[in-house]
């Protein structure tokens, strides 16, 4: 089977088609390839640092260096699972070469990491590694963040509960607000059990009758016996992240996290099942304080944002 030990592979880092283009200081997007899973990573770099927290619900985690409101440098998502996971050590080793390898404390570049599934569609075993991801933050740009099947997003598939042959392809998706001097940018990648679900309820994406071309909720399927639903397909996860320049004080952060991550189970349907591995990642790089924005509020308007993000996350023709 073709993988990382028996393939050459090359690094794609620059993509055409649709993509976010976004004001945002302190925020810097790098996103790397290979072709021949296809599968990649997204790296998100903040260059003076930012605050971070996580909001962690899924029954299938895989993830590094995650913990409530600490200091980071860099995140790192990732297709190829675990296997993947070793991405965030290429972006961390990229920083470290930066710093002229220094080993101060002070010096130690924080790096988050998340991975999704992302095998199913695959008939190969190539997954993100060290280099691809040393590729993506040598990349890393301001403003622009490709969308669909690209980085992370590669071959990721939504609304495959009990059928997977019903999936359609995810990706990754971003959206953008600013209320006065506070900017939100919301990020997604796509790769779940669930089907994705517009404003008016209906089922966008996943889940797909192939004969008919109809779109159902997954939880008419759902009510079938165990046995016409079939085994629960596994290989989910739903990766986000928002950023924020407005400043957050520990609590305000988390509690940002988790009421964004929950308002999400209304675009993405079921959500937060066992066989998803969902991660909200909350950051802020502590740019202004808007003592008009509080948290919920924030929250609310990145909520909104996030739905926008979900919906840009695939492409209408596969």
């Amino acid at each position: 089977m073709l993988s990382n030990d028996n393939a050459d592979l090359t690094p794609r880092t620059e993509f055409a088609g649709p993509a976010l283009e976004f004001d945002f200081p302190g925020l810097e997007i790098g996103v790397a390839e290979y072709g021949e899973g296809p599968t990649g990573c997204t790296v998100f770099y903040f260059p003076k640092g930012a605050m971070m927290a996580a909001d962690v619900r899924g029954g299938a985690v895989g993830q590094v260096m995650v913990e409530d409101h600490m200091y980071r440098h860099a995140i790192c998502l990732a297709g190829g699972s675990l296997y993947g996971l070793e991405a965030a050590s290429g972006v961390a080793a990229e920083l470290f070469a930066r710093k002229e390898h220094s080993k101060e404390f002070w010096d130690i570049a924080l790096v988050s990491g998340a991975c999704i599934y992302d095998f199913g569609p695959r008939d190969n075993a190539i997954y993100p590694d060290k280099a691809l991801g040393r590729a993506a933050i040598k990349a890393a740009k301001p403003g622009v963040f490709p969308l669909g099947r690209r980085g992370a997003g590669a071959s990721a598939t939504v609304g495959k509960a009990g059928d997977f042959t019903k999936a359609e392809s995810g990706g990754q998706g971003g959206a953008f607000a600013q209320r006065g001097d506070v900017r939100i940018a919301a990020l997604v990648v796509t790769n779940s059990m669930g089907a994705i679900h517009d404003r008016d309820a209906s089922v966008l994406r996943g889940n797909l009758d192939r004969t008919t071309g109809d779109r159902a909720p997954i939880a008419d399927t759902l009510t079938r016996t165990e046995a016409d639903a079939g085994a629960p397909v596994t290989g989910n996860t739903t990766l986000s992240v928002v950023v924020t320049n407005q400043q957050l004080d520990r609590r305000s952060q988390i509690q940002v996290g988790r009421q964004v991550h929950a308002s999400m189970s209304r675009a993405i349907q079921p959500f937060h099942t066992d066989q998803d591995g969902d991660t909200l990642f909350t950051v802020s790089t502590n740019g202004i304080r808007d003592e008009s924005m509080t948290s919920a509020r924030l929250a609310t308007i990145a909520s909104e944002v996030m739905w926008d993000a979900v919906l840009s996350s695939f492409e209408e023709d596969e």
